[in-house]
């Protein structure tokens, strides 16, 4: 059962999530980036060279589609996808899917600029993936140019962006500038079946219910008979915590061990104030 929550949980957060982890972290400036390859990945998540370190970059705001459904997690991110899209064949969101991939790989031909604070967005990618925001020589914003282009849809994680936009003001511009690709039938948008586009979207909304009938039926509920042992929890259990998202139960599990509650306030960005709201629940045990 818990398997299951798991599971439904990690599918909710990537195809529904739209709050952004790690809103109140600084951005850091990376210059000078360049391109690697995006392999297995798409035209919303690739490989990209700074300073001799290399690092997977997934874009906020913009889901573009996958370039494979080789496994179960990808298979379902298809299906979401081309309902989403109104289309009736999934071979054909994979179509487009390479098609993003390969503008990403020619907007980002020449070095570029990357804002990023490191925050996890998890993924298939061997060593993790970061959020980012992606600059192009061009100085143009590469989530908004695919989202423009009808080669993806604005979905996903968000937060304020470099130049101060605010979180739901960039995430409702997108919105329009995917309207009007639509309108314009630019992109997947051109293979789009306004007759099916309500019934496959109904089809969404059931699977969303029913994955949060399975979230809620194995939800474990975290209270001071029952606290959390920071020393063995994983992730998903402690972002049950008040106000723990991945971000910090990702940096929780960094800092480990503990031989003290107190000892949280190692943790980056963890003050006083958020430990207090979760004191009475969570336990110092020993790892063994």
């Amino acid at each position: 059962m818990m398997r299951i929550f798991v599971i439904a949980l990690s599918l909710f957060v990537a195809l529904f999530l739209t709050t952004g982890a790690d809103a109140a972290s600084p951005l850091t400036e990376l210059r000078d980036v360049r391109y690697v390859g995006s392999g297995a990945l798409d035209g919303d998540s690739f490989l990209v060279e700074h300073d001799g370190q290399q690092y997977t970059v997934r874009l906020y705001f913009v889901d573009a589609p996958e370039t494979t459904a080789a496994s179960s997690v990808d298979a379902r991110r298809v299906r979401e996808q081309t309902r989403y899209f109104g289309l009736s064949d999934p071979a054909r969101c994979l179509h487009f899917g390479q098609q993003a991939a390969a503008f990403t790989a020619q907007a980002l031909a020449e070095p570029f600029t990357v804002h990023t604070s490191f925050a996890s967005a998890m993924g298939r990618s061997a060593g993790g993936r970061i959020y980012g925001f992606v600059t192009t020589a061009e100085g143009k914003d590469l989530g908004s140019e695919l989202v423009a282009r009808g080669l993806a849809r604005a979905h996903g994680v968000g937060r304020q962006t470099p130049d101060g936009t605010h979180r739901d003001d960039m995430a409702g511009r997108l919105r329009d500038m995917e309207l009007a690709a639509m309108m314009k039938r630019q992109g997947i948008w051109a293979e789009t079946d306004p007759d099916r586009l309500v019934e496959l979207r109904d089809a969404i909304r059931a699977e969303l219910r029913e994955l949060s009938d399975v979230q809620e039926a194995s939800r474990i509920t975290i209270e001071p008979d029952n606290p959390v042992n920071i020393n063995t929890a994983d992730e998903a259990t402690l972002q049950l915590l008040p106000g723990i998202g991945p971000t910090y139960a990702q940096r929780i599990v960094q800092a480990r061990p503990y031989t003290s509650v107190e000892q949280l306030l190692r943790v980056q960005g963890l003050g006083p104030k958020r430990l207090e709201r979760i004191r009475d629940l969570v336990a110092i045990e020993s790892e063994e």
